[in-house]
């Protein structure tokens, strides 16, 4: 993460570290300084908030960016002060600039009133349909990065709750690993060209996983 060269973020509780955490864990309301126990509780509250958001978001709900803070809330109210509220740093990985901290809440506003508005609810009738819905709004969601800490896990519980309101089983995003990673990076950046092929390989081959798994069930 680089500093803002229009402002200093130094104050902000986001832009800091734990003390004696060696910069690798984010100052949280539970003093957690470990990574690996930081990493055990997010996915713990993860798996628990899951059911909760299924039983808001099933059915006809459109999904605003107020609804997407909340999930962000929801999730990791209890560990971060400044959870469910658009960062205030700027961000990077591998040298792929997320957007600027003051663009953030104009881009959110485009994506609810574009993507999040065309493509949820999610009740279209083609497989076709809703992968291209998924990928849209996943790498749409992901390319802003509206949270200091959690975006790409947000955008994927945000397509576990549009597969459910198409009719699917919950996704399982286990198989992106190794390659599959690496060409799930690449679709990522693909989209931030407009193109959405790529996300929608990956969307089609984690629902095919999913339904695999399900049948073996």
């Amino acid at each position: 993460m680089k500093k803002s060269s229009r402002y200093r973020t130094e104050h902000l509780v986001e832009a800091q570290c734990e003390p004696i955490s060696r910069g690798r864990v984010l100052r949280n309301k539970l003093g957690i300084t470990s990574a690996r126990v930081m990493a055990k509780q997010e996915k713990e509250a993860q798996l628990r908030v899951l059911d909760r958001l299924t039983d808001i978001y099933q059915g006809d709900r459109r999904i605003t960016s107020a609804d997407i803070c909340m999930i962000h809330k929801i999730w990791l109210g209890d560990i971060y002060e400044w959870a469910g509220r658009y960062r205030q740093v700027k961000m990077d990985k591998d040298g792929f600039p997320f957007a600027y901290p003051e663009q953030i809440l104009k881009l959110m506003t485009e994506f609810e009133e574009g993507p999040l508005r065309q493509f949820t609810p999610c009740l279209f009738k083609s497989r076709e349909e809703v992968i291209k819905a998924l990928a849209v709004v996943h790498t749409e969601l992901v390319l802003i990065h509206p949270f200091r800490e959690g975006n790409g896990r947000v955008a994927r519980m945000l397509a576990i709750l549009m597969a459910l309101q198409a009719g699917l089983p919950p996704l399982d995003f286990g198989g992106l690993t190794g390659r599959k990673k690496k060409e799930y990076i690449e679709a990522i950046h693909a989209g931030f060209q407009g193109n959405y092929e790529p996300m929608e390989k990956i969307f089609e081959s984690v629902i095919r996983r999913t339904l695999r798994a399900r049948v073996r069930r």
